[in-house]
């Protein structure tokens, strides 16, 4: 922990805006540098203007190369498109109104001209899809919860949620084609043109999402309980859509900090004295668990509040695989309208109390390789009720057992947390001692080891015959897994499993590391003991 982590931010902390807007005009990225071309992640490109990762060539290729893609496949209908609060999200959207607005591409903006977070977008896309033939798709631009300097550009096609690699390679390659041509091929209009252009509307994404929400929560029960919410944006798109929910629905509700700052100067620094709105991080949400004990229920979500921090009275922050074993464990058990049938979903990085808490239920657990974009389907057909990652993102179904959103939701699994306490009377927290007193208490922790590009290439290629070792930390190896078992799509690296513990391996896309996630039932000595050994495996394969 770095010695200012969880303090306010100091001036010397603070992204120079001016410096920041004129580089994503000004700076042009060179498509023969790796760092400076179109990179799509788990959740979008991403990256600064400040050192040519994100600026304005990049998103008019990608913008281009969407529009070429949703040509290829057919998809006639609106694209939605929102921003979040980052610096570089409005400047982006212009650039890719400029774009669409050239190609004749019927885009639709928030009406009020404010932020708006991916659910929201998502919920859109779902909404309009249900009824029409012409299919619509979206555009978020968010970085997330990365730091102040940082943009981001992701692309949800007509299924709602992240695209797929497929998709995302595709727009990627496109989009690098175009780099390297000099834009050429790329349409483009002035800003002010775009704004009037016919094909470009607005859409009230707050007052769809807000008004469509006791579909998928029990508000009545929150509001008779009278519970006293702290709701927290953390400065992010959420900021008006907390109010806004508190008015049409009558909750007890206050907005903890209704600021909107692009330097984020308000912020706790984060574990590495970053600024970084990660509402799962105790140093980030510093200033919410120091403010727990004045009310029921707190919560806080990233940038584009696809996130969810959840604070109570009695146990500060929750750590996310607790809260998602203790969401799922609820939900199975409040939802008649759901299918007997529907299933489990969790990343394979995510704690198994999930997988006992599944069990115990009588349900099926679908375990899928890291990223959102894995539940789309099921959500989307109701097969898979709940979807959540150790990252603090879920989603799941509406009361009736339809989908809601097919991406990360940090309201709604905020919300949901009152609704829990509401109905059962007991804090989220209260619920899951209830869980591991009945399935044990886990140890879990994320570590990273050294390795060089070779060896994260070698580490993302293993099969499980690579794998020699027979035990770790003292039992026995009942798998070895490169494959996830709920979807046999490849995870990209390696994870071990024993009766009572688990690690997984996973090379860092940015960084010359492997992220060793690990978990133990036998306490703290034993994950530390599961996390050598774990490094010693992994080191002995890709060596």
């Amino acid at each position: 922990m770095s010695n200012r982590a969880g303090n306010r931010a100091e001036p010397s902390d603070l992204v120079d805006l001016t410096a920041l807007l004129d580089a994503y005009y000004d700076v042009a990225p060179d498509p023969s540098n790796i760092a400076q071309r179109v990179a799509f992640g788990t959740s979008g490109h991403r990256g600064s203007s400040l050192n040519g990762a994100f600026n304005e060539r990049h998103i008019a290729a990608i913008t281009q190369a969407i529009v070429e893609y949703r040509t290829s496949a057919g998809i006639t209908g609106p694209l939605f498109m929102g921003k979040d609060t980052h610096a570089l999200s409005e400047p982006a959207q212009n650039t890719a109104l400029e774009v669409l607005a050239a190609n004749g591409v019927n885009v639709l903006i928030d009406a009020r001209n404010g932020f708006t977070p991916t659910p929201a977008v998502s919920h859109a896309i779902l909404k309009y899809n249900a009824s029409r033939t012409d299919q619509a798709d979206g555009i978020v631009v968010t970085p997330s919860h990365n730091p102040p300097a940082d943009g981001g550009f992701k692309y949800n096609p007509p299924t709602g949620g992240p695209a797929g690699s497929d998709i995302t390679n595709w727009v990627a390659d496109r989009a690098n084609q175009l780099l390297e041509a000099g834009l050429e091929g790329v349409k483009r209009i002035p800003l002010g043109e775009a704004r009037l252009a016919d094909s470009v509307g607005t859409y009230d994404f707050l007052q769809n999402y807000v008004q469509d929400l006791p579909s998928v929560l029990n508000l009545d029960a929150i509001r008779s309980a009278g519970l006293h919410i702290g709701a927290d944006p953390l400065g992010g798109a959420s900021v008006d859509y907390w109010g806004a929910i508190a008015e049409a629905h009558q909750l007890n509700l206050s907005v903890v900090n209704p600021n909107v700052d692009p330097q984020w100067a308000f912020m706790t620094l984060d574990w590495d004295e970053k600024i970084r709105m990660d509402c799962s991080s105790p140093y980030a949400m510093a200033s919410l668990i120091a403010r727990a004990d004045q009310y029921d229920i707190a919560t806080g979500n990233d940038a584009d509040a696809d996130r969810h921090g959840i604070v109570t009275p009695d146990g500060g922050l929750m750590n996310p695989n607790h809260y998602l074993a203790t969401a799922i464990d609820y939900l199975y058990r409040n939802r008649s309208g759901w299918s007997s049938d529907a299933v489990v979903g969790k990343t394979l990085v995510s704690s198994s109390m999930i997988d006992r808490v599944t069990a115990d239920l009588g349900r099926v657990l679908m375990e899928v390789p890291v990223g959102f974009k894995w539940f789309v389907p099921g959500l989307l057909s109701g097969e898979t009720a709940f979807g959540g990652e150790e990252s603090a993102g879920a989603s799941f179904l509406r009361l009736d057992g339809s989908p809601w959103s097919t991406d990360k939701d940090g309201i709604l699994l905020a919300l949901l947390a009152s609704e829990m306490t509401a109905v059962t009377g007991k804090t989220p927290t209260q619920r899951y001692r209830e869980l591991t007193s009945r399935f044990g208490d886990p140890e879990y922790a994320r570590v990273d080891a050294p390795a060089t590009r070779e060896q994260k290439a070698a580490l993302a290629k293993l099969s499980p015959s690579d794998v020699t070792a027979t035990a770790l930390a003292g039992e026995d190896i009942t798998a070895r897994l490169t494959e996830a078992p709920g979807n046999g799509a490849p995870i990209g690296g390696l994870k071990v499993t024993t009766e009572n513990a688990w690690f997984a391996a996973r090379p860092s896309g940015t960084e010359d590391v492997y992220k060793i996630y690990a978990e133990s039932f036998k306490g703290e000595e034993h994950l530390h003991q599961v996390q050598a050994e774990a490094k010693a495996i992994v080191d002995g394969v890709i060596s």
